[in-house]
C-alpha cells in the first residue's frame, strides 16, 4: 500500500515546514546508536564553544605578559603566568577546539548520511508507487536530476541546521555576556546592532538570490532532460542526421544555465562584500572605542587585542550564519521539487484491509467495464467478456479500439470508472496490487531490457530461481542455443534497453522471463506484431507452448496468430463488435473477415515480392557464372 506518511508543504518560503519533515531523519526512530551520536555530537559542539572562548583570553594574557601588564596572580596558576607558556596555551586551545569540531563532525556524519539514504529510498519507493499515468508523462532526465539535487540539499540542511545554527547562537550569547561583564553596555549594543544588520542584509540578499538559483536549477534540469532524451534516442538521431540540431537544443539550455550560474556567482560576490562592509564598520567602532580606553588607561593592550580577537572569532560563526542561511535556502530550493514528488498521491492504491488474491483456476471476467483516460474521450464502453480457466481468448480490432487498455486494466495500472474486473470471482480492486500482479505474466510488444546480463533479465521473472530453472526457461523460449553461442553465454551484457539484441532475441528473453515466473494467467500484448514473418512463426510456437494449460489473454494485431484461440473478441470504438471462433467470424463476413482478407492480401503480396527478389538474386548468380561451368 502507498505510504501515507504526511509531509508539511515544503518550499523556499517555508523552511520550518521542511525542517519538520526532516526531523524524523535527524532524530531517527528506532536507531538508538544514531541518537547517541547526535547527543555526543551536541556535547562536543557545546564544549568546543567554551574552549573557543578561552582562545582570545590566552591571547590577551600573553600580550599583557609581554607588556608587563599581566595581573592574574591568584586567578591563574603560577606556571601559566609566563608569556611563553601563555602563547603555548593559546595555540593549544586553538588546536583542541579544532579537534573537538572534527570529532563532532565525525560523530554526526553517519546521522546525516542516514537521513540522505532514508529520504532517497523513500523517494525511490514512492516513484514506483505512482501511477502509470505519471510515468508516461514524466521526463526521465529531469526527474533524476531533481532527485540528485534533492538528496544533496537534504544533506546540506540536516548538517547545517544542527552543526552550525545552534553553536552560532550559543557563541553570540556568550560573547555578549563577556562584553557586558568586562567592558559595559555600549560594547554589547554595538555588537548586537552589527550582528542584526549583518543578518538582516544576509537574509534580504539571499532571498534575492533564490530566484536566480531556481532559474539556474530549471535550466540545469532542462539541459539534462534534453541530453538524456537525445542519448536514449541515439539511433533516431543518426537515422535523420540531426546531431547538429540536438547539439543546438542542448547548447541553448546550457546557455540559459550559464547566464543564471554567472548571476549566482556575481550576486554572491556582492553579498560577501556587503557582509564585509557591515562587520568591518562594527569592528572599527569597537576598536576605536578600545583604543581611546587604552589611551585613558582604562584598558590594557591585552584588552585591545582581546576585543579584536573576540570579534574575529565572532565573524566566523557570523559568516556561517550567512553561509548556513544561504545553504539552507538553496537546499530548500533544491529539494522543493523532490518534496512535491513525495506529495503526489498514487492514483491507484490498495483499499484499507485489502486481502491477498486467492488464485484458484484463474478465470477472468470483465463485466460492463467503462473506462476513459480522459473523461472527454471514453475508451471502453460497457465491455463484458470472460476468459475461462485454462482457455485462450484473443482481443483484436483496429488501432485505438482499446485492446492494450484491457491488459493495463487487468494489471490495475488504472481503476475503471464503472463495472468490475474479477479473477476467480474476486474484484481486482479488493485485493492487493502485489498479489494481483504476482499471478499475471506479460509478454509485451516492445520488450525493454535492463542494461545487465542475459541471466539477470531472464531471472527478473523470479529472482530466487536456480541456474537449472534459468536454463530450462531459456530452452522453452527457444533462446538457450543462441545464448550458448555467445562468448560470455548467460553473462553477456544486453546493452541499454537491450539494444545489443535483435527484436526476436529480446522477445525470447521476455518469454523466458515469463516462463520463469510461471504465472497461472498470461497476457500476450501484440507480442509478435513488430517481428518479421519468419521470426513471428518461431516466437509463436514458443508462445503456444508457454500458454498451454494457462488462462491466456491475447491482444493481437496479426490475426494469423490467434486463429486457434478458443474465442476471438473484435473491438471497435470501445464496443464488442463481434465475437466467436476464427471460422465463425469468417462466416459472419463482418469486420473480422474484412481485417482477415486485408492482412491475407498483404501477406500474399509480401510473399510474391520475396519470391521475385529471390529469383532475381538467383538470376544474377547464374548469369555471373563463368562460361566453363
Amino acid at each position: 500500500m502507498a505510504s501515507k506518511k504526511k509531509t508539511v508543504s515544503a518550499d523556499a518560503s517555508n523552511p520550518l515546514g521542511t525542517l519538520v519533515n526532516l526531523w524524523p531523519y535527524m532524530w531517527p526512530h528506532g536507531r538508538g546508536d544514531l541518537k547517541a551520536r547526535v547527543l555526543w555530537a551536541t556535547f562536543f559542539l557545546v564544549l568546543a564553544k567554551f574552549v573557543l572562548l578561552a582562545v582570545p583570553y590566552f591571547f590577551k594574557w600573553a600580550t599583557d605578559a609581554l607588556n608587563g601588564k599581566l595581573d592574574m596572580a591568584g586567578l591563574l596558576p603560577a606556571f601559566l603566568l609566563g608569556a611563553v607558556v601563555l602563547v603555548i596555551a593559546y595555540n593549544f586551545t586553538r588546536v583542541l577546539q579544532l579537534g573537538l569540531n572534527q570529532l563532532r563532525d565525525a560523530l554526526f556524519a553517519s546521522v546525516g548520511q542516514y537521513a540522505v539514504r532514508q529520504l532517497a529510498h523513500r523517494t525511490f519507493v514512492h516513484m514506483h508507487q505512482l501511477s502509470l499515468r505519471f510515468h508516461l508523462e514524466r521526463k526521465t532526465g529531469g526527474l533524476s536530476r531533481i532527485i540528485e539535487r534533492g538528496t544533496k540539499g537534504i544533506e546540506t540542511i540536516v548538517r547545517f541546521t544542527i552543526l552550525n545554527s545552534v553553536p552560532t547562537i550559543l557563541e553570540f550569547l556568550l560573547t555578549a555576556i563577556i562584553f557586558w561583564v568586562a567592558y559595559g553596555f555600549w560594547y554589547v549594543l554595538i555588537t548586537a546592532v552589527t550582528v542584526w544588520l549583518y543578518i538582516w542584509f544576509t537574509i534580504k540578499a539571499s532571498d534575492w538570490r533564490i530566484s536566480i538559483r531556481r532559474s539556474m536549477n530549471d535550466s540545469d534540469t532542462d539541459a539534462n532532460t534534453k541530453a538524456i532524451d537525445s542519448l536514449l534516442n541515439f539511433e533516431t538521431v543518426k537515422y535523420f542526421g540531426n546531431e547538429e540540431m540536438e547539439a543546438k537544443r542542448f547548447d541553448a539550455s546550457m546557455a540559459r544555465y550559464e547566464k543564471a550560474a554567472t548571476s549566482v556567482w556575481t550576486s554572491l560576490g556582492w553579498l560577501n562584500f556587503g557582509q564585509g562592509v557591515i562587520f568591518g564598520l562594527g569592528t572599527t567602532v569597537m576598536m576605536v572605542m578600545s583604543a581611546f580606553a587604552v589611551q585613558r588607561g582604562e584598558q590594557t593592550i591585552g584588552d585591545f587585542v582581546f576585543i579584536n580577537a573576540l570579534l574575529m572569532q565572532l565573524s566566523v560563526p557570523l559568516n556561517f550564519i550567512g553561509f548556513v542561511y544561504r545553504e539552507i535556502r538553496q537546499g530548500l530550493t533544491d529539494i522543493e521539487q523532490m518534496f512535491d514528488l513525495l506529495e503526489v498521491d498514487p492514483e491507484v492504491v490498495d483499499k484499507p484491509g485489502a486481502k491477498e488474491l486467492a488464485i484458484g483456476q484463474g478465470a477472468i471476467a470483465f463485466k460492463d467495464v467503462h473506462f476513459a483516460y480522459d473523461p472527454a474521450r471514453p475508451i471502453l464502453r460497457g465491455i463484458s467478456f470472460e476468459v475461462p480457466a485454462g482457455k485462450t481468448v484473443a482481443i483484436v480490432g483496429p488501432s485505438g479500439a482499446g485492446k492494450s487498455t484491457i491488459s493495463r486494466l487487468l494489471y490495475r495500472f488504472y481503476d475503471i470508472q464503472q463495472g468490475s474486473i474479477t479473477i476467480d470471482g474476486q474484484d481486482v480492486r479488493d485485493v492487493t496490487q502485489k498479489s494481483l500482479r504476482a499471478v499475471i505474466g506479460m509478454v509485451p510488444q516492445d520488450t525493454v531490457l535492463f542494461n545487465d546480463t542475459v541471466a539477470y533479465n531472464i531471472r527478473y521473472g523470479r529472482p530466487s530461481a536456480t541456474d537449472e530453472e534459468l536454463f530450462a526457461a531459456a530452452e522453452i523460449a527457444q533462446i538457450g542455443h543462441f545464448i550458448q553461442t555467445l562468448p560470455d553465454g548467460f553473462q553477456t551484457k544486453v546493452g541499454e534497453r537491450g539494444l545489443k539484441l535483435s527484436g526476436g532475441e529480446k522477445q525470447r528473453v521476455a518469454i523466458a522471463r515469463t516462463v520463469l515466473k510461471a504465472p497461472p494467467i498470461l497476457i500476450l500484448d501484440e507480442a509478435t506484431s513488430a517481428l518479421d514473418t519468419t521470426t513471428e512463426h518461431e516466437i509463436q510456437s514458443a508462445l503456444d507452448q508457454v500458454s498451454k494449460n494457462r488462462t491466456t489473454l491475447v491482444i493481437a494485431h496479426r490475426l494469423s496468430t490467434v486463429i486457434n484461440a478458443d474465442e476471438i473478441i473484435v473491438l471497435r470504438d470501445g464496443h464488442i463488435a463481434e465475437r466467436g471462433t476464427h471460422a465463425s467470424l469468417l462466416d459472419q463476413n463482418g469486420l473480422y473477415a474484412s481485417m482477415w482478407n486485408r492482412q491475407r492480401e498483404a501477406t500474399q503480396a509480401e510473399e510474391q515480392l520475396r519470391k521475385v527478389r529471390e529469383s532475381d538474386d538467383l538470376g544474377i548468380v547464374t548469369r555471373g557464372k563463368p562460361a566453363a561451368e
